[in-house]
């Protein structure tokens, strides 16, 4: 069963064709984040516009590079929720006019969900249950994955999400946008115990906090400027990255031990960042578990991932669902959603 999948969520306008939620055909990827660049982060409006001059023609690449014509398409699958609703609305309506002009099965999928199944393209042999932290720009969610299409969500973060920290801090630091690659850059220089910053305490065994966090290194910088002071980014950015990727590991380590969890996974944006990787390999062995981790290209926002999880959606329900054309798109929704 090939899906074509359309992500619009945030700055990357995205199509792919996906084969049985495993196979990729095509993955294409209009970005705007270098436009984004110039205002220190995503503005909303300027990304939905982005998406509406991109859509069309990053879809018809995505069938071309697949080799096939959207006749040879059993669906189409769209992320809904949640996301930038402007940009959201975009692709939910693109897809909608696809699948009703074609008479295809329109898929909804949950973005959240969707960076999940990005380990499903990565690891053929992966099957839930599984843990797995979901860590991006907008969410940090530790979920217990019961089946393809059942979640359990066990932890998440209390205020901001660790992908926001990240960009807050590079910002902060002039290090530009998107803020994960150009923290970790500047990490690989510094040294990680320059700077002592705290770990925020926060209730819950598993949820994580990282607003406090964002603002010590907002505060420890305006100190030293205001002393003459110079700050050394590379040590700042090291100090950060270690801080928020130990939070991290620990949380989802301590989730694992707890459930006895033998298959640990990451996904979605910060899954990218290499010293959370290198902790996490350390710590699953000593749990004897082994850890999925997604390849690097389909850790940030794509549309295979949506393809591939709609597959799984689109099997786990009854067929006559999925033409549902008053579909809408929600800037919120939880991953367990019924």
């Amino acid at each position: 069963m090939k899906l074509l999948g359309i992500e619009t969520s945030c700055d990357d306008t995205c199509a792919a064709v996906v084969e049985n939620g495993r196979v990729i055909h095509s993955s294409c990827i209009a970005s705007s984040a270098e436009e984004q660049n110039l205002y220190g982060g995503v503005v909303p409006e300027i990304a939905s516009r982005r998406h509406i001059e991109h859509i069309s023609q990053v879809t018809k690449k995505a069938l071309r590079e697949a080799n096939c014509r959207l006749e040879d398409i059993d669906g189409i699958a769209v992320t809904f929720a949640p996301g930038l609703i402007g940009a959201v609305l975009v692709g939910v309506n693109f897809a909608k006019g696809l699948a009703f002009s074609s008479d295809k099965p329109l898929i909804p999928v949950h973005h959240l969900r969707g960076h999940i199944a990005a380990l499903y393209l990565t690891h053929p042999d992966l099957k839930p249950p599984f843990l797995c932290l979901v860590a991006s720009g907008g969410h940090s969610h530790i979920v217990e994955v019961q089946s393809y299409t059942q979640f359990r969500v066990l932890g998440r973060t209390v205020d901001d999400a660790a992908g926001e920290a990240f960009d807050k801090v590079a910002r902060t630091l002039g290090l530009g946008y998107p803020g994960g690659p150009a923290v970790s850059r500047a990490a690989a220089e510094g040294n990680r115990l320059a700077y002592p910053l705290p770990t925020p305490k926060v209730e819950g065994p598993y949820n994580v906090s990282f607003s406090g966090l964002k603002t010590a290194v907002l505060n420890t910088v305006n100190q030293l400027r205001q002393k003459g002071e110079e700050v050394s980014v590379p040590d700042m950015a090291a100090s950060f990255e270690w801080r928020i990727t130990e939070i991290l590991a620990e949380k989802l380590l301590c989730a694992a031990s707890d459930t006895n969890a033998k298959q640990i996974c990451i996904a979605g944006g910060v899954a990218a960042n290499r010293a959370l990787r290198e902790k996490l390999e350390q710590g699953v062995q000593k749990l004897g578990a082994r850890l999925y981790l997604p390849d690097l290209s389909l850790c940030g926002d794509n549309a295979a991932m949506i393809a591939a999880q709609g597959f799984y959606e689109y099997e786990a329900k009854p067929q006559a669902r999925w033409h549902d054309y008053a579909l809408n798109g929600l800037p919120t929704l939880p991953i367990d959603y019924e």
